[in-house]
């Protein structure tokens, strides 16, 4: 009767068109609270019934006191193991809430720091989140340390031993994971990186796209997801292409190798030249061209162009070689290869006429001067 009575009243619990607790839910919910209830209830009778009926004989009597003490005792045991505990606990209660009071404070203090409307000498508004995630813990830390001795039990060799054996499966089996989120707390200080940033982490590079605690994510030019642990980062090194490009700009260089029987102011003139047709690329510093080294067969030239835009820096390393070989080919200098051993009949350059060879095909010229490029 009790249960058809109340299924009739039972909806779903939601804010406005959002349902926070299902109809299925609530039913089972009540379901499962009557079924405790009608337990509990046939237990009693049954033992009022067995202490009733053990009293009607002189020999079982006795058992009857037993049979009611069956309940009373572990209810009265409680009762007594509370009252006894009233002090520890409502210090407890207190703990609690001056921890949540501390808590809520150093949360606002620091969303504070993370909007900038408090600034504090030497620190980046962007270490605001991990080190209120530090306080935290520390924080809670220390309120369990000083709650441990009045928790209920806690004096016990069991609470003690469970206690221990956690501790011991934590340690042994969490090496790893802790290593990688203190990595990640220490990458946050060091400012290695951020979400964002082109880098190159070990054979690795892409953008990188999430940083958690204990490992990062790295987008590659192909799209492909990279996860990285933080304790390999740590220890090793990283490339960061984005940090200083963005007040200073980034520089890419490339390398050609040419014959010594090839000026060098015509080398370094024709590598500007390259530099000059490749567009899209950044306004400081101007082009130049270092020689890096006179080798056994040919002296190695590095030009260095100021990037544009840093996620598009695989499209300008590409315009800018293909620039080298055309100016190269229409002066008819050579390129050397590493396996240099001695010069061959004829040049081995790509006359102009046969620049657009099938299947390239000359594209639309855009700009006065420049050269058509091939479309493959």
């Amino acid at each position: 009767m009790l249960r058809r009575r109340v299924e009739a009243r039972i909806h779903s619990v939601g804010i406005q068109s959002f349902e926070v607790v299902r109809e299925e839910k609530i039913r089972g919910a009540l379901q499962n609270a009557l079924f405790a209830l009608r337990a509990i209830v046939s237990g009693v009778l049954l033992l009022i019934y067995a202490g009733f009926v053990l009293r009607q004989w002189p020999s079982t009597r006795g058992m009857s006191h037993g049979a009611a003490a069956f309940i009373t005792e572990p209810l009265l045991t409680m009762a007594r193991g509370l009252a006894a505990n009233i002090p520890s606990l409502a210090f407890l209660v207190v703990l609690f809430l001056i921890v949540r009071i501390i808590l809520r404070i150093i949360k606002l203090f620091f969303q504070a720091v993370e909007r900038g409307t408090v600034s504090l000498s030497g620190f980046d508004p962007e270490w605001a989140q991990p080190t209120y995630k530090i306080a935290r813990l520390g924080v809670v830390a220390f309120a369990l340390v000083v709650a441990y001795p009045y928790i209920p039990g806690s004096q016990t060799d069991a609470f003690k031993g469970v206690s221990l054996f956690i501790g011991i499966v934590f340690s042994l089996g969490s090496s790893t994971a802790i290593a990688n989120i203190m990595a990640g707390y220490m990458m946050t200080y060091r400012r290695a990186f951020k979400v964002g940033d082109r880098v190159k982490i070990g054979d690795a590079t892409g953008d990188v796209i999430q940083m958690r605690l204990q490992v990062t994510h790295l987008r590659s030019f192909k799209n492909e997801e990279i996860v990285i642990p933080n304790s390999q980062i740590l220890g090793g090194e990283v490339l960061n292409y984005s940090s200083l490009a963005r007040e200073r700009g980034l520089i890419l260089h490339t390398e050609v190798g040419i014959g010594y029987e090839t000026p060098w102011r015509q080398v370094e003139a024709m590598l500007l030249s390259a530099a000059a047709r490749t567009p899209d690329l950044g306004t400081q510093p101007e082009p130049f061209v270092r020689v890096k080294r006179l080798g056994d067969f040919a002296v190695t030239y590095e030009i260095n162009v100021p990037c544009g835009e840093i996620q598009g820096m695989n499209a300008t390393y590409t315009e800018l070689h293909h620039h080298i070989l055309d100016v190269f080919n229409e002066h008819g200098v050579q390129i050397m290869t590493p396996a240099y051993e001695g010069d061959p009949p004829e040049p081995k350059i790509v006359p102009p006429d046969q620049w657009f060879t099938a299947p390239a095909r000359p594209s639309v010229v855009t700009r006065p001067g420049a050269k058509p490029a091939a479309i493959v």
